[in-house]
């Protein structure tokens, strides 16, 4: 009877260790904005079981504009958010201790979009230029300063475009694949596109962002969930991105083909997740001179407290090796 229970025992502590083997370990992303090409890397990595195969049972949640990600983070219902380097290092001056783990873009996809007779970004100085209410604590600073603009000119942006399509004297933000797009196919003509990012704007994009307890508490969940990440962004602008764009859809039904093979195609021509210095060191890559920059920037325009330790709001801990190349 011993010798059965004893191989009974076995049997029990044998299927525990199988079934530990195969558990998922829970682990929640929340995005910036609704569901679209530009979050189609994250999307290729759930797609094709790159997260299941690294132990991970990931959830995508959609952000949009009324969605406080880092609240949500903050309060530990997420243990990632899609950030942005201007608001993780804002943050950190209210408390909230949030670190940037990996930059899927190089640049940051905000442009300005203007009629087709502005051929240059300086000409905007005459414009009445629309404006978001997030747009006037981030890039209009900064924007102002660099081509002496002036308040007067900047009216509220409400995320309607027919207001610029009717007023030829009108600039407004976008964001690269969407405005112009809807624009062009709304309005009948090809705007004037700006990318900032290309104009000396500064910051990452489409970012990893964790609380400093989570990279601290689960380093080994979030260096698999970095991995498999960035390796989706090269599989899904390299490869097949059919099954992804398809799960775009299902969570943004309003989501469409020729909407997401245009974003796609601007990823791509801009080389928004391949350039800059991921062309060399890897996708998804952080450097402390492009941190510096967007630091300094924030300083010189009065928009963060220069006490913040900028250094301490990344680490490029989980990039740095991974080499991911274009």
């Amino acid at each position: 009877m011993a010798s059965i229970r004893t191989r009974s025992a076995l049997t029990l502590a044998a299927l525990a260790l199988c079934s530990g083997a195969f558990a998922q370990e829970k682990f929640t992303y929340v995005t910036n904005w609704y569901a679209q090409a530009e979050h189609g890397g994250f999307y290729q990595a759930m797609a094709d079981g790159s997260y299941k195969a690294a132990g991970l049972d990931v959830t995508i949640r959609m952000g949009g504009p009324q969605v406080n990600i880092m609240q949500i983070m903050a309060a530990g219902q997420a243990e990632c958010v899609m950030g942005y380097d201007v608001q993780t290092m804002s943050v950190r001056a209210q408390g909230i201790n949030a670190v940037t783990v990996a930059a899927s873009f190089q640049k940051d996809p905000q442009v300005l979009v203007a009629h087709p007779d502005v051929k240059k970004i300086e000409d905007i100085k005459t414009k009445t230029i629309l404006v978001s209410s997030a747009g006037t604590t981030t890039y209009w600073p900064w924007l102002r300063s660099k081509y002496g603009l002036s308040d007067s000119q900047m009216k509220p942006y409400t995320f309607n475009i027919q207001p610029f399509i009717a007023d030829k004297n009108m600039v407004q933000q976008g964001y690269l694949s969407s405005e112009p797009f809807a624009i062009e196919k709304e309005g009948g003509f090809k705007p004037s596109v700006f990318l900032l990012s290309d104009h000396g704007w500064p910051p990452y994009s489409t970012t990893i962002v964790c609380m400093e307890k989570t990279v601290k508490e689960r380093p080994q969940a979030l260096a698999k969930f970095v991995k498999a990440s960035m390796e989706g962004w090269k599989k899904y602008l390299t490869g097949d991105p059919s099954a992804a764009n398809a799960l775009i859809k299902k969570d943004n039904p309003n989501m469409t083909d020729d909407k997401i093979a245009h974003g796609i195609a601007q990823l791509k021509a801009t080389g928004m997740v391949f350039g800059g210095d991921a062309a060399t060191m890897g996708v998804g890559i952080i450097t402390d001179a492009r941190m510096k920059a967007t630091f300094d920037m924030l300083v010189a325009n009065k928009l963060i407290d220069p006490k913040v330790d900028y250094k301490a709001t990344y680490t490029d801990q989980f990039v740095k090796d991974l080499k991911i190349l274009p």
